[in-house]
């Protein structure tokens, strides 16, 4: 789950990472006061969107006083911000964060993350503050400090400690960095983090390590523990069939390409959409309808699907496992029955009674292509969007 930038500041601040003061505002008068309250001779107006790159698109503005920071948030609250995280559709800016300035010495960058291939999370530095992480390591690999954490004594302050000295800290700006790392790691811990991203991580000119910016997304697995955080979530950042399927117990991501997938089993989700691109197609979408399988569900996961105006054909995918394919061949016959499908449908279905499914999907009065074999049915899925 993301959340706004807001939202993870007030998470940090509760760890004792150091944020620059502010507040957010849904109205040009909110953030006017808001400015009011915070004094000074500067400061930033900054839009709230899941997205990055929002300085280049314009959404991230100077001002000089309250009534400046007013007409900002007038001419940003409502507007279409457009990043390349966003696309061209853009995203609809419905609240400001105004905060106080800060007299940036350096910009650096700080994250945290788990490496699946090291089986651990790592804690990674650079002095590339500002630039998209993915850039650094793809032009400036060297420029990336990494330290991986043993999940049996956690992060420990030697690390923190080398990781300052790596990024070039001198003086009171190690010990103001090695405190900053440490209350990340444990607000990134403690929280269930996926993501915790400090992107620019700043030295101000008095030597103080604070976060310009943040970034942290949750383990939607671990959100039964943090029930407070549900009330993060911002529904309209989101794709519509996405929250739709969440709704059904589905798990549901739209994608560009356009076969359509209808799958039980995100292991074999992923399988078959990487053996879609192997035979030159596209899917248009994960989408896992679960061990069941059920009329119910294969009707939800096809409106879904079907939603998607690219979608040009649908392969379903189902082992038949916990659930019998017989059953899973006359839920699909039950649900396409009531529906207008105006796509060729591909189905592969294996294991257990998969001989009567086929049977089933051949005598019933829907045309479908019943496929042999994974590779049968994405060559056959592929070759009628060709």
């Amino acid at each position: 789950m993301k959340i706004h930038e807001y939202q993870a500041k007030d998470i940090l601040r509760g760890y004792q990472v150091a944020v620059p003061d502010g507040g957010v505002a849904t109205s040009a008068t909110e953030a006017e006061q808001i400015a009011s309250e915070l004094g000074g001779d500067t400061m930033v107006v900054k839009a709230q969107i899941h997205a990055g790159g929002r300085g280049k698109g314009g959404g991230v503005k100077i001002a000089h006083s309250p009534d400046e920071v007013r007409q900002i948030a007038e001419e940003m609250i409502g507007m279409n911000l457009v990043t390349h995280q966003t696309g061209p559709q853009g995203k609809e800016v419905q609240r400001v964060l105004v905060e106080e300035g800060v007299d940036i010495e350096r910009e650096l960058y700080a994250g945290l993350v788990l490496d699946r291939a090291e089986h651990r999370v790592v804690f990674m530095v650079s002095t590339e503050g500002g630039v998209e992480i993915e850039q650094v390591a793809e032009a400036h690999p060297e420029k990336i400090l990494k330290e991986w954490i043993d999940p049996a004594v956690g992060f420990r302050p030697f690390q923190a400690n080398r990781l300052a000295f790596g990024l070039g800290l001198t003086g009171g700006q190690v010990k103001s960095a090695v405190k900053f790392f440490m209350s990340l790691y444990n607000a990134y811990t403690e929280t269930d983090a996926s993501l915790a991203e400090i992107n620019p991580l700043v030295v101000t000119k008095e030597g103080e390590v604070l976060a310009l910016d943040a970034k942290i997304n949750f383990d939607n697995n671990a959100l039964y523990r943090h029930k407070d955080f549900q009330e993060f979530r911002d529904y309209s950042e989101e794709d519509p069939s996405e929250v739709e399927a969440s709704e059904y117990g589905l798990s549901y991501i739209k994608l560009d390409g356009n076969v359509g997938c209808m799958v039980n089993g995100a292991g074999l989700a992923m399988s078959t959409m990487d053996i879609i691109k192997l035979t030159g197609g596209e899917p248009a979408n994960f989408l896992d309808v679960g061990g069941a399988a059920s009329s119910d569900t294969v009707k939800q996961g096809f409106t879904l699907i079907m939603r998607d105006e690219n979608v040009r054909a649908v392969l379903i995918n189902i082992f038949g496992g916990i659930v019998r394919c017989d059953r899973v061949a006359q839920g699909i016959i039950d649900a396409l029955s009531d529906m207008d499908i105006d796509v060729p449908v591909i189905v592969r279905l294996e294991g257990t009674n998969s001989t009567e499914a086929a049977e089933l999907l051949e005598e019933s009065s829907l045309e479908f292509s019943v496929a042999t074999s994974l590779k049968d049915a994405a060559e056959k899925s592929v070759a009628v969007v060709a």
